[in-house]
């Protein structure tokens, strides 16, 4: 594709207006774009003005091959999409609220091939069982309200609920890794912790899921500070105790991918044992209360 036919010009150019005259030069309207890279007329229309910051380096491609770009001019479109993401943001907000983040969430798990996800400190929230997830949620929610709102609460454990369904589309493929700390940590009492091990156990055997856990004798190769959840290559996202932030910038994407390497080389499948383990530990706490 030459210069003339709407290719990148000068390095200031945003990437949105770029494909803007790309279009154009081709006389294809937005909605037949649209329908040849799966997308509605709005959202190319909010592509090219990029409403919402930069598109998402996956968007770019798709749209530039639709509009028979070479190869040369999709690289360069993609890379300018990543850097534009590393130098506006590295971080932005998820959705405001407890239930709105969980449904924001769904819906990247949902067009993801692959989802890699690290917890240092808690089960990630597609492996949480009822009662492990209402317990964590509730401590989420009392962060950012003091007195608690049981119907925001509600909502929000509806949605994570509905979020889990994901996990029975084989067509994605989880990588899960925790630390064994996670296991140990009582987020709930213990005959919800020994459920949430049971929970554990069954899901270890999906054919699209990997589980493993780092133990706690093993040295890793950098502290384990947060936990990060990685769809395909494309996005990163963290949780805080009032928040979610995720960014699509390419470097952030690239460089927590291979902590979360490191981490999965560090950790182990062999998880009956590690699990056996503290069922024997939280049967104790029924036991023997402390």
């Amino acid at each position: 594709m030459t210069a003339h036919s709407g290719a990148p010009g000068g390095q200031d150019e945003s990437v949105g207006t770029i494909l803007g005259r790309m279009r154009r030069s081709r006389k294809i309207n937005g909605s037949t774009l649209g329908a040849m890279v799966g997308m509605s007329q709005p959202k190319i229309s909010r592509i090219e003005r990029e409403d919402g910051g930069p598109p998402a380096p996956a968007d770019v491609v798709a749209i530039a091959r639709a509009l028979e770009a070479d190869e040369a001019t999709i690289d360069d479109l993609r890379r300018r999409a990543e850097q534009a993401h590393d130098r506006m943001t590295e971080w932005r907000p998820a959705a405001a609220g407890l239930a709105n983040r969980q449904r924001g969430v769904a819906e990247w798990e949902f067009s993801a091939k692959e989802i890699r996800d690290f917890q240092p400190a808690v089960l990630p929230g597609l492996v949480q069982t009822g009662s492990y997830m209402r317990a964590t949620l509730m401590s989420f929610q009392r962060v950012v309200q003091s007195d608690g709102d049981e119907r925001e609460l509600s909502r929000a454990i509806t949605a994570r609920t509905e979020r889990q369904e994901v996990i029975a589309d084989t067509g994605i493929t989880f990588r899960i890794v925790i630390t064994e700390a996670v296991l140990r940590t009582r987020i709930c009492p213990p005959a919800s912790m020994i459920e949430q091990l049971s929970h554990l156990r069954e899901l270890a055997h999906r054919p699209n899921v990997r589980f493993a856990v780092v133990p706690e004798e093993v040295p890793t190769p950098i502290p384990p500070q947060l936990g990060f959840t990685i769809f395909d290559e494309d996005m990163v996202v963290i949780e805080t105790y009032n928040t979610g932030l995720f960014s699509r910038g390419g470097n952030v994407v690239r460089q927590y991918g291979r902590v979360f390497e490191g981490f999965e080389q560090a950790a182990t499948t062999d998880i009956e044992p590690i699990l056996a383990r503290y069922e024997a530990y939280y049967v104790e706490k029924l036991t023997r209360p402390a």
